[in-house]
């Protein structure tokens, strides 16, 4: 090889670890290679031998069935298969220099090595789309040259060092097993101890590594994020209740730690890991950060006065040579073309090849112009009717014709400029939905073009419709299609000649071009700018008369069709067009082509000459020495530098001369903007530029001086071209004149440059017209420059030097970093056997106020999920050591599924929307919130609270605020005494209805056609009821005050048998009968309770106790051990011998269970005296009497549910139709054709069967409304839970269904909790909406849709009898109006405590009985558990008094803390599930302080990794938080409990048990 060409290379040869330098001769064979490594790594193989086996062995989920093509039998055979595929790395962005930065980069972190908790992943997700067999040589990376290998063997050298260090194989060992199936292979580390002595110092390393966050038997887990370390493990004030999961022993099993390492479970394992990295102390100083005010709005963090600010005087414009004066120059392209048609008719023009590399035919200069001659004809003169041509001089039309047909191409646009119409070339739409067609759609519609020229081939190739017309391709125009083949064109009369204009600034041709964004757009070249631009070429680039060009760029656009098309007629060169397909199956097609024609110019991107330098070798005899311009197309990009040389390298040999390579700049706006000048020979080489990549990040050129890594080598592009005017402006705000150290777009003024977007002046103006204003803002000049959209500056000599394109510009944080930089550091993460060079690209997304960098590649079929995680974390430090900049996101997809431009490449902008529109559908994804998001509030420090025992109190107010407090009305007295004495019990009231009238009907039982399959009248009810009696007494052997439980399905018999239990003097517990087709989830809560209870019996129906005794139950509970079980289904007919009263109404009437939203299991005990108050309040509250009907569709388990359906009916004698949820599902209609059957005004129901109807129903409104349905009947319908009300749900229940008459007024809710369980019920006056502010514990309104309000409505009215007040649930001391604070109710029906096995009385006092620490110390008030707020609205009740309307938030128990404020999960929730379409349901949790989501997919298993991102996304948009963990699941995975609410604390604990089966967890770094 030749001497080094400049220092770099010096540099970048001494830099490298001189052990290997030293190991390395010439060239390495794969064997030698292998055997390198082996030796290299020697000293830490015995570490790895000893890991657990199942961390070498897992293949990645997405291993390949099929044998790898590296699986030869000899290395020599391998070399000689791949170089004959052509194989090639898309080594564009390869540079010694940048590799070798990286692996430095990578060493610093080896210090700081953390163990990255690997994503767990379902075995069964994402089976890899099968790869195309033969991959295009852009991809495949099978071949390896000397170098590369040579290289790799230095990296892989330098990883070894780095990364396999024994800590870092140990902490592999830990996560190992998260690529092993699912949940069922848990890494176990007790088994590893007992592999004897071994085993020890690999045990002890790892407590090093998690030393400082060792786990003892505490519960407090160590805080990352939050200043004040709130302690949700122990949960102190939950009252002693049963625990659903037995929650002590999982929380202690999961922390028996080894040496400080959780045991059992691999969540907690990662999660530690997790948060050891969290505490890495990040990189990049962070600015201080802001406090938020709620009306200030977050901002993007300050750049740090350190920054260096340029400190050169102001550019002076640089102007080119002046064009020359040709005497000879035709008036017009076309007139060219005519002279050497008429002059030099045998010379040949084009030659094209075949897809094998074989000249087709050549098409002379006579050839060309007597066939568009034909073309212009026919077009002007033969479409359409005389009178009514269908084209006119200055019409659009579209040229589609496919690469490998430069032949038809010309004719057809040759043609088009002999008829005066505008061609707009366009890529040839393959399928409906090719990648950004319908962005074609829009070029073609603001051009306005109504027809397509093709050829027939070409035509028949297109997708069409069944019948045989082409689709209308979505987004396109309607366009008519014209075949241009030549036996359909006609020979124009003698009498037609073409007009031949002299060129002026009328619009010539339409180049497209496609915006940052996506957006296409058509740039329009003048005849004047398109002549004058060919001439600039011409003297540029010194081009002769009849010279040979070998061009391998697309000739439809940029410089394939400036010198490929267009100045190589004007100077009759002989041009030959190498296509795409031909260089994929034999790269070195052009080169051969060069030797063979003698050609004086090649035009050709660094791809070729890497394809090229790749293939080299099957090539002795090639010789270059003919060129005398290689014109590099993307010379521009900062990283062609290295392509160049390398490829001056391998093919100096072969003739090519130094001073022939001649990058060029050119943009679709501006034309050629800058080309280097063929050289002379032996004149000095071009200097290059070593920037700091620090500097350019601030916009200033800066030699780098200080870190060798961090730099960046560019090449100069040459002068700017011939009769322009260049200069250097700020990218943003003003085009204000850059200083000359400092970087900026090229702007420039030529006569050669486009002249406007067409069809678009809006956008025209701000790119085509710009005037460049000096410091003080005062324009230049009067002439307009047009906008390059590069960025770069002008070095000594007035060389222009490019360092990026606007468009691949991310401002994160107020720096710039390059799409293209970030390629390369990411590609020089060696050794790349995970992705695919050519396939990676680099996008920004706004969230949160900044932009945040994502990068997205194609992994390789055959990379482990192990080798993936590597590479990505790998690529993640190297980021962050050279450029300083967090990565966002990194997602790697399946080969060959990015969206891809014609020509191969990658579609970034269609990429960029398919991940945010979550369609990219990773198989692998690493997102990294905790280092970039730099721009959070602080978090917050608990307030000091205002109102506190110390505050003053005068009156009803406290510190100047009336005391939120709010009562329904008063109860008042009973006016017949007769009634007092039959209802003060239910069971007397019954008897009493029975007798004064027995048939009456109470209950109506609906099945799901709607049909009443069993009703009850007051009588049956009774004789019922003793009959269940008579049977306790008996089989039972029961004693008074006995528990027992009912096990029935919603139903009459389920009514009988409880007040069969109050006759015989026991107190019935309902429980909600097991699911028969999931016996295992539900049968062991039905144990629970009956356990817990401590039932003496059990009564149910004959069905269900088969289903207790069978063998499937046997599978879950211990079957032995049931109680009595009695089948009340055919009971004798008798009497009990007495029917029991109670001595007095404290005593217990029963028992009510249910299981709360965190999950614990809680039974309260409810007296005969809180019964019938509560059926007295409701009985007032809704008026109800005898001759009334209300439907109730609830489950009558526990709650206001149980009181709605079997008690309140008995003591007020209205009548119930009982509509049970489950037949709702089976049938949606019922409930509502129910209420228009009955002429129903009061229903119930739950939020599960509004969302029911809502979701099933919401479409049908019109079938509903011919089958006579009819809501109009309807007074209240009331909403039955025990949470905040869902408003979003409530409001589309009533718009969906208005048609049928539903009032807007009529929905409502209603609000119970366990210590009081119905305080609000129905309609209240019109629903309020709020903003909630949990931060400072103080509520505002604010308009509609303000950031981060919640909108919320009152929870229904107060009940008759009840006072609520709003507390401090920290000091005890009543709130002021509009606080937020804990809801503490008074009412004679609130529960009289637990039911629990513990006799912890202390804690159940403070629940049921307690007093506020200042103010009204005597009365006993019962806490609720939730969090709301009092606010006096200004609407008068019924006494003339403002209303106090009540506002339910959420449950204390759920909210979590983070960062020092209060979240409620379900506002989190609601957030995430608006993120994907494909997410059904979502939960969220915290653990250790960081926030986990755990989210359904309802779609396919390929959408779950585009969850994580979006999910992340929103919930920091949003809520100002950062997501720790994502988790994604199958539907129905989250437990939901009877009524509806999710219970999160179970998912937490089956999250950290390692019992979700989860599809993908993602830890968020």
């Amino acid at each position: 090889a030749p001497p080094p060409r400049s220092l770099l290379h010096l540099l970048s040869n001494t830099k490298f670890p001189r052990l290997l330098c030293s190991s390395l001769p010439g060239d390495i064979t794969q064997k030698g290679y292998e055997k390198k490594k082996a030796k290299l790594l020697g000293p830490y193989i015995p570490q790895i031998q000893n890991v657990d086996p199942s961390v070498q062995q897992t293949p990645g989920p997405s291993s390949d069935p099929a044998p790898s093509p590296d699986a030869g039998p000899s290395s020599s055979t391998r070399h000689h298969r791949s170089h004959r595929s052509g194989g090639a790395r898309d080594d564009r962005y390869r540079s010694d220099i940048h590799t070798e930065a990286v692996q430095a980069a990578l060493a610093k972190h080896k210090e700081e090595k953390m163990a990255l908790p690997m994503p767990t992943k379902r075995r069964s997700a994402f089976v890899q789309s099968p790869v195309d067999n033969c991959t295009p040589p852009d991809t495949s990376s099978a071949s390896e040259d000397e170098g590369s290998l040579r290289r790799q063997a230095a990296l892989s050298a330098a990883l070894a060092q780095s990364l396999q260090s024994p800590d870092y194989w140990i902490n592999r060992s830990l996560q190992s097993s998260s690529t092993s199936s699912s949940a069922s292979s848990t890494l176990s580390h007790g088994e590893q101890k007992s592999q004897g002595p071994a085993q020890q110092p690999q045990l002890s390393l790892l407590a090093d590594v998690l030393a400082h966050t060792r786990i003892g038997n505490v519960s407090v887990p160590p805080d990352v994020t939050s200043s004040t370390s709130q302690d949700r493990g122990s949960r102190v004030d939950m009252p002693p209740i049963v625990r659903g999961m037995s929650r002590e022993q999982s929380r202690s099993s999961m922390l028996d730690t080894a040496d400080g390492v959780p045991v059992h479970s691999r969540v907690s394992t990662k999660i530690q890991q997790l948060l050891n990295t969290l505490k890495r102390p990040k990189r990049p100083p962070l600015s201080e950060f802001f406090l938020d005010d709620s009306e200030e709005i977050v901002e993007v963090p300050q750049p740090d006065p350190n920054t260096p600010r340029p400190e050169g005087r102001q550019i002076i414009p640089v102007k080119g040579e002046p064009l020359g004066v040709v005497s000879n120059w035709p008036p017009a392209l076309q007139a060219a073309l005519a002279r050497w048609g008429a002059t030099q008719a045998k010379s040949p023009a084009l030659t094209t090849l075949d897809h094998t590399g074989k000249p087709l035919y050549t098409l002379t200069y006579g050839k060309l112009w007597s066939r568009s001659l034909k073309l212009a004809y026919t077009l002007l003169n033969k479409l359409g009717t005389k009178n009514d041509p269908i084209l006119k001089p200055g019409d659009r039309v579209a040229l589609v014709y496919p690469n490998n047909d430069p032949g038809m191409f010309w004719v057809a646009f040759y043609g088009c400029l002999l008829a005066e119409v505008i061609p707009v070339p366009i890529e040839v739409p393959l399928t409906r939905k090719d990648a950004g067609s319908q962005q074609i759609g829009f070029l073609l519609g603001s051009c306005g073009v109504g027809l397509a020229l093709t050829s027939e081939v070409c035509l028949k190739g297109l997708p069409k419709t069944p019948n045989g017309e082409i689709l209308q391709f979505k987004g396109w125009p309607r366009l008519k299609w014209v075949v241009t083949d030549t036996k359909y064109l006609t020979k124009p009369s003698k009498d037609w000649q073409p007009h031949i204009p002299t060129a002026n600034t009328d619009t010539a041709y339409i180049e497209y071009k496609a915006s940052k964004e996506g957006t296409v757009m058509g740039v329009a070249v003048s005849k004047i700018s398109m002549l004058t631009h060919c001439q600039a070429l011409t003297q540029a680039c010194n081009y002769c008369e009849g010279e040979t060009l070998v061009n391998v760029l697309d000739f439809k656009k940029d410089m394939g069709l400036w010198h490929g098309v267009l100045t190589s007629v004007m100077n009759r060169i002989h041009t030959i067009s190498v296509p795409y397909a031909v260089m994929k199956a034999c790269p070195l097609s052009w080169v051969q082509r060069v030797h063979i024609h003698k050609a004086r110019v090649a035009l050709v991107k660094c791809r070729d000459l890497h394809w090229a330098m790749m293939a080299h070798r099957d090539q002795k005899d090639t010789n270059l020495s003919s060129l005398r311009m290689l014109i590099v197309g993307d010379g521009a990009n900062p990283w062609s530098v290295s392509s160049c040389d390398a490829f001056l390298n391998v093919f100096q040999s072969h003739g090519l001369k130094p001073e022939v390579i001649c990058p060029c700049a050119s943009s679709p706006e501006a034309l050629t903007v800058a080309i280097r000048r063929p050289g002379v020979r032996g004149a000095p080489l071009p200097a290059r530029a070593i920037l700091s990549m620090a500097g350019l990040s601030h916009g200033v050129i800066r030699v780098n001086t200080e870190d060798k890594n961090s730099a960046l080598t560019v090449q100069d592009v040459g002068h700017v071209m011939p009769g322009a005017l260049m200069c250097i402006v700020k990218p943003d705000g003003p085009p204000m004149l850059c200083k000359t150290d400092e970087i900026g777009e090229i702007v420039l003024n030529s006569r050669a440059g486009g002249t406007m977007y067409y069809g678009l002046p809006g956008v025209t103006k701000n790119t085509f017209e710009v005037i460049p204003v000096n410091s003080s803002g005062a324009p230049i000049g009067e002439i307009p420059f047009t906008r390059t959209g590069l960025l770069g500056f002008v070095g000594p000599g007035s060389l222009v030097f490019v360092v990026g394109r606007i468009e691949g510009l991310m401002m994160v944080s107020g720096r710039r970093h390059n799409a293209d930089d970030l390629v390369a550091t990411a590609l020089a993460v060696e050794p790349v056997k995970t992705v695919y060079r050519g396939r990676i690209v680099v996008f920004s997304v706004t969230v949160f106020y900044d932009e945040r960098i994502v990068i997205v590649a194609e992994q390789r079929p055959d990379a482990s999920e192990e080798d993936s995680f590597q590479w990505m974390s790998r690529v993640l430090q190297a980021i962050d050591g050279i450029h300083q900049v967090g990565l966002f996101c990194l997602a790697l997809v399946p080969a060959n599924t990015l969206p891809k431009t014609p020509l191969g490449g990658i579609h970034v902008s269609e990429t960029k929307q398919h991940f945010l529109e979550g369609s990219l559908h990773p198989c692998n994804i690493l997102m990294c919130p905790h280092t970039c998001v730099t721009n959070l509030p602080k978090p917050r420090q608990k307030q000091p609270v205002g109102v506190g025992p110390a505050s003053i109190m005068v009156g009803n107010l406290v510190a100047g605020k009336r005391i939120a407090q709010a009562a329904g009305r008063e109860l008042g007295l009973i006016e017949d005494q007769d009634l007092v004495r039959k209802h003060q019990f239910l069971s007397e009231a019954l008897q009493w209805r029975a007798q004064t009238d027995p048939d009456h009907v109470l209950y109506v039982l609906l099945n799901a056609k709607g049909v009443a399959v069993s009703t009850a009248t007051c009588l049956q009810l009774h004789k019922r009821a003793e009959k269940v009696a008579a049977a306790l007494m008996e089989r039972g052997g029961i004693n008074t005050g006995d528990n027992v439980v009912l096990l029935y399905p919603p139903g009459i018999d389920l009514i009988g048998s409880f007040y069969g239990c109050l006759y015989a003097g026991c107190i019935p517990v309902t429980v909600r009968p097991p699911h028969p087709q999931n016996l295992s989830a539900t049968l062991p809560t039905v144990r629970m309770i009956i356990d817990v209870s401590k039932a003496a019996c059990i009564l149910t129906t004959q069905l269900m106790m088969k289903i207790l005794r069978s063998k499937e139950a046997a599978a879950s509970v211990n079957i032995k051990t049931w109680p009595t079980i009695i089948d009340t289904d055919d009971l004798p007919r008798r009497r009990p011998p007495q029917i029991y009263k109670p001595p007095t109404a404290e005593m217990l009437a029963y028992l009510d269970f249910s299981v709360s939203t965190t999950g614990m299991l809680t039974g309260v005990k409810i007296s005969h005296a809180a019964v019938s108050t509560l059926c007295r309040s409701i009985k007032l509250q809704c008026e109800l009497y005898s001759s009334r009907q209300i439907a109730i569709c609830l489950d009558p388990y526990c709650g206001l549910g149980f009181v709605l359906w079997c008690l309140c009916s008995v003591y007020s004698g209205h009548q119930s139709i009982l509509i049970p949820p489950m037949e709702v599902e089976i049938s949606l209609p019922l409930w509502l054709s129910a209420l228009s059957q009955y002429k129903i005004r009061d229903t119930f129901c739950s939020y599960s069967v509004m969302e029911l109807c809502t979701k099933g129903l919401g479409t049908q409104t019109e079938i509903l409304k011919a089958r006579g349905v009819n809501l109009s009947c309807v007074r209240s319908c009331v909403v039955v839970a025990e949470e905040r009300p869902r408003l979003a749900l409530t409001q589309s229940f009533s718009k969906l269904f208005k048609d049928l008459g539903l009032s807007p007024r009529a929905v409502s809710t209603a609000f119970g909790s366990r210590v009081n369980l119905a305080i609000c019920l129905q309609e209240s006056v019109l629903p309020t909406r709020l903003l909630c502010v949990s931060v400072c514990f103080r509520v505002r309104l604010v308009e509609r849709g303000a950031p981060q309000s919640l909108p919320l409505t009152e929870s229904g009215t107060i009940l008759p009898g009840v006072r609520v007040i709003i507390v401090n649930p920290e000091t005890r001391g009543p709130l002021g109006d509009s606080h937020l604070g804990e809801i503490w109710v008074n009412s004679p029906h609130s529960a009289s405590g637990y039911y629990t096995l513990y006799g912890e009385e202390s804690l159940q006092a403070d629940h049921f009985n307690t007093r506020l620490s200042f103010g009204e110390p005597h009365t006993l008030w019962a806490r609720t558990g939730y969090l709301g707020f009092v606010r006096r609205t200004e609407l008068l009740d019924a006494s003339g008094d403002r209303h106090d309307a009540l506002f339910v938030v959420g449950s204390l128990d759920e909210t979590l803390e983070l960062r020092g404020l209060r979240y409620h999960p379900i506002d989190i929730e609601t957030s995430v599930s608006r993120a994907h379409r494909s997410i059904a349901e979502s939960a969220v949790f915290t653990w250790t302080n960081l926030l986990v989501v755990v989210s359904e997919l309802a779609g396919s298993e390929q959408e779950a990794l585009d969850l994580v991102p979006l999910v992340t996304n929103v919930v920091l948009e949003e809520h100002h938080l950062i997501v720790g963990v994502v988790v994604i699941v199958d539907p129905g995975v989250i437990p939901i409990n009877s009524r509806g609410e999710k219970q999160r604390m179970h998912l937490r604990d089956s999250f950290l048990a390692d019992q979700l089966d989860p599809i993908y967890v993602a830890y968020n770094m």
